[in-house]
């Protein structure tokens, strides 16, 4: 009896170490893909026509001021600026009508960058962009694009740096700040860490992205 138990906690413990080494694994190798190709200055960064502006929303769940959003919007003005992007895609979705505080997320975006200058034609909304996935296969397979630099914060650009390979695109990432709270940073990279994971198995099974061919939309209308 004692010597069944005994193999059991082995087997568990192992089960537990193959679990976090292939979590590991996954995290390291989309840190490894994207070496050299994620930038934190504009000085740097190589010029593209389109940025890919994945969304998050300008509140969190409880209602607080998302300062991931803030930053998001405060490096794709940098970027449209220094003239390394020209168009600037916000890739999110509209959650208005399913949670307590959902925002539209496209919208949010495009009105944030319109209130700091860029023009409403330079902004097209993508209301697919609820997973990383879509937004890139969009990019991809309706708007046609052979290359992109994706905003957004170091860790979701290089897994979409990742997913963009895995699609032909040439993508480059400009990497906006984190959150100042050290909690959310925190949480931040925990939730990354399963998100890389989840990318392999959809890779895995051949996942298709939830897109559809004819929803294009430029930031005047929706």
């Amino acid at each position: 009896m004692k010597m069944r138990k005994k193999t059991i906690i082995w087997m568990a413990a192992g089960a537990v170490a193959a679990l976090l080494l292939l979590i590991a694994g996954c995290y390291l190798a989309v840190v490894w893909n994207a070496s050299g190709r994620t930038y934190d200055n504009t000085a740097d960064i190589p010029h593209n026509k389109f940025g890919l502006l994945l969304a998050t929303s300008p509140i969190t769940p409880g209602g607080a001021r998302n300062f991931y959003f803030d930053n998001r919007i405060k490096a794709a003005v940098e970027l449209y600026d220094a003239g390394k992007v020209q168009f600037i895609i916000a890739s999110g979705g509209d959650y208005t009508r399913l949670y307590k505080n959902g925002c539209d997320e496209p919208r949010a975006i495009r009105d944030s960058l319109v209130a700091r200058g860029i023009e409403a034609d330079r902004i097209l909304l993508d209301y697919e962009g609820t997973r990383t996935l879509n937004s890139i296969a969009k990019a991809k397979e309706v708007y046609g694009l052979e290359s992109l630099t994706l905003i957004s914060q170091k860790y979701h650009n290089e897994r979409a740096i990742y997913l963009a390979d895995r699609y032909g695109i040439k993508a480059v990432g400009y990497n906006a700040e984190p959150s100042p709270i050290r909690r959310n940073r925190i949480k931040n990279t925990l939730r990354e860490y399963l998100a890389r994971v989840r990318m392999f198995l959809d890779i895995v099974t051949d996942r298709r992205p939830d897109i559809r061919k004819d929803t294009l939309r430029e930031g005047g209308s929706r």
